[in-house]
């Protein structure tokens, strides 16, 4: 029996597994599908998703039997944000779920942590989000990231039990700024690379990151949250990494649309979920209902609609009103 179900092996998944594998725990990976278990189980591998020389520790067992996850005391939910709610009604409606999920969802506008008390309403909710690309922190490499519950103690008691030896965890109470800094970074990551795909230069990539913290954290303060949490590795500290490195598959789609390719045409190319591209509109809406201006999050969600070119986009944004400040 595990202690610790990690749902979702996909990149990230499979990384949180072998996390907390090093902590000398039993941990089960579940795959949606059998075949993606099976291939996994017999390789040891979360190729082509990781490379093939990250192996997965043998105290990690694999399976596609959503039933074997009901007896452990953790579940690390990693599955993409617009199919979460499909997997979480399948699961016992008590224990720990921590979602690692980065975005809204589309047909009802809610957070992740907000989705999941909906329907499991007698668990314990957290969510986890910070900077970290999953080949690192499978790697080994020393990363850290943000654990949020609705109590700080039970985030605290939690960080400590869940920290690895390379993997630092910082306890919030804030759920909402911790989930609206993961999911909406990936907008702004499409738009930082859109400006370097088009040659926009450095200049624009360092306002439209600068600029798109602003957005997110307006939102975050008419939703409740703390302004202070997007300052952290939660809001800052991720979007700082997805917003300059090519491993971000959001970063990455930015800049083959600022190259002036098609959103289909890159989508068809990739195994993984962008998870920016379902986020955009969900959003722009999440930021029409708490009466938020959000001009880029607003322009993400028009070009990746084709609504709006990039140039034309890029020209809306310089030719907005002067602002009376640069705050707010």
């Amino acid at each position: 029996m595990a202690d610790i179900c990690v749902l979702g092996a996909g990149a990230w998944g499979s990384a949180l597994a072998m996390a907390q594998a090093a902590n000398q725990t039993e941990v089960l990976l579940w795959a949606r599908r059998p075949e993606q278990a099976a291939k996994i189980a017999k390789t040891r591998t979360a190729s082509p998703y990781l490379t093939s020389d990250l192996t997965l520790p043998k105290n990690v067992q694999v399976t596609a039997d959503l039933s074997e996850t009901k007896f452990a005391k953790f579940l690390i939910v990693v599955t993409p944000a617009q199919v979460t709610r499909e997997i979480l009604r399948s699961l016992a409606p008590t224990g720990n779920i921590i979602l690692c999920c980065k975005g809204i969802e589309r047909t009802t506008g809610l957070l992740m942590p907000q989705m999941a008390k909906e329907i499991l309403p007698e668990a314990n909710i957290f969510v986890l989000s910070g900077p970290n690309f999953a080949v690192e922190v499978a790697s080994g490499l020393p990363a850290a990231a943000t654990l949020a519950a609705e109590h700080l103690a039970n985030a605290v008691h939690l960080a400590q039990e869940l920290a690895t030896p390379s993997l630092r965890l910082y306890p919030s109470a804030d759920l909402k700024g911790v989930a609206l800094g993961g999911a909406l970074k990936n907008v702004i990551a499409i738009a930082a690379g859109a400006v370097d795909g088009a040659g926009l230069g450095e200049n624009a990539r360092a306002t439209i990151t600068t600029r798109g913290l602003a957005e997110i954290a307006r939102i975050a303060s008419a939703m409740g949250a703390e302004r202070e949490t997007l300052m952290g590795l939660a809001g800052l500290g991720d979007l700082m990494l997805t917003c300059s490195s090519y491993r971000s598959r959001n970063y990455s789609l930015g800049v083959e649309l600022g190259k002036g390719r098609t959103l289909n045409n890159i989508l068809s190319e990739r195994s993984g979920v962008s998870e920016g591209v379902e986020t955009a509109q969900a959003g722009l809406a999440l930021a029409a209902q708490h009466g938020v201006e959000a001009p880029i999050i607003s322009a993400v969600s028009h070009v990746l609609s084709g609504q709006l070119s990039l140039q034309k986009a890029v020209a809306s944004l310089m030719s907005r009103p002067s602002p009376t400040t640069e705050l707010g």
